[in-house]
């Protein structure tokens, strides 16, 4: 199949990031969020965030205003019908994203290919949620979407071999390097990295170190650019305590229980960099 129209469900920070990642590819993209003030907002924060790229050397002047050219912002679903691939990176909530998923299947012709960039919920269940389940996939970005090559594609019992060589190659074509994972709780990098995360948080609760020192051990001894819980700040304490609780229910094992601290830290809203507030920064 021939992909030149992409459409993004979900316009905060991966739906954003993703979809300035296929722009970037070179590819048309539709961003939609039902929240139309997230929509309007996502553009002008790709184009600050590629100003500081611009000024790094890595992109042009010219580059970044071809890719926010690429990127319209839709105030419905209707325009998906015009695009080849769909993929939804809205609330880890299952039953929202199977209504959103049923509304696109209305919309869109059978031919166009589904996605989604859920971190924990099961991608067999979403396909067959679709009505299309040979022609879906999980396509997990990392964030920030635009810089980390890894994606994970996840294929489940009834992908088809065509789609999941179409996506293989879409995702090579934006840059990234796809893996191929079952659909699996947590699939290979959140079932390793939300434990080693959760136990982080376990021993700052215990009172064993600080959260800077817990950090520094993991980056200075273990090569990690970033330390565990600064890691859980970027990617928003809310996503890794959803993650936790999907584990711990899809596995059945209390060794995915959340730390304690994690569900205050989310009761209290702190979440991390997107509301300023965690457990490294607005302390």
């Amino acid at each position: 199949m021939n992909i030149q129209r992409v459409l993004v469900a979900g316009a905060g920070t991966m739906g954003g990031g993703i979809a300035q990642t296929f722009a970037q590819g070179g590819f048309e993209v539709l961003l939609y969020d039902e929240v139309p003030e997230v929509a309007a907002s996502a553009v002008p924060r790709m184009e600050k965030g590629l100003q500081k790229v611009v000024e790094k050397g890595k992109m042009t002047a010219d580059d970044v205003a071809a890719s926010l050219a690429r990127i319209q912002v839709a105030d419905d679903l209707a325009p998906a019908a015009q695009c080849q691939f769909v993929i939804e990176a809205i609330i880890e909530d299952f039953a929202v994203k199977a209504d959103l998923l049923a509304e696109l299947a209305s919309i869109c012709p059978p031919h166009t290919i589904f996605a989604t960039n859920t971190s924990s919920l099961s991608v067999t269940d979403l396909g067959q949620a679709s009505g299309r389940a040979a022609n879906f996939v999980g396509l997990h970005f990392f964030n920030p979407a635009p810089i980390m090559k890894l994606v994970e594609l996840v294929l489940t019992p009834e992908t088809s071999s065509e789609t999941a060589e179409t996506v293989g190659n879409l995702a090579v074509a934006i840059g990234k390097v796809p893996v191929l994972v079952k659909d699996s709780p947590g699939f290979v990098c959140n079932r390793l990295l939300m434990p080693m995360i959760n136990e982080a948080i376990v021993l700052l609760e215990e009172g064993v170190a600080s959260a800077e020192d817990i950090d520094t051990v993991m980056k200075l001894g273990c090569g990690f650019p970033m330390g565990p819980l600064e890691l859980s700040d970027l990617i928003g304490n809310d996503i890794t305590l959803a993650v936790m609780e999907s584990l711990r229910e899809r596995l059945s094992s209390d060794k995915y229980q959340p730390a304690g601290l994690l569900e205050e830290m989310v009761d209290d809203s702190r979440l991390g960099r997107k509301t300023g507030s965690g457990f490294t920064c607005g302390r």
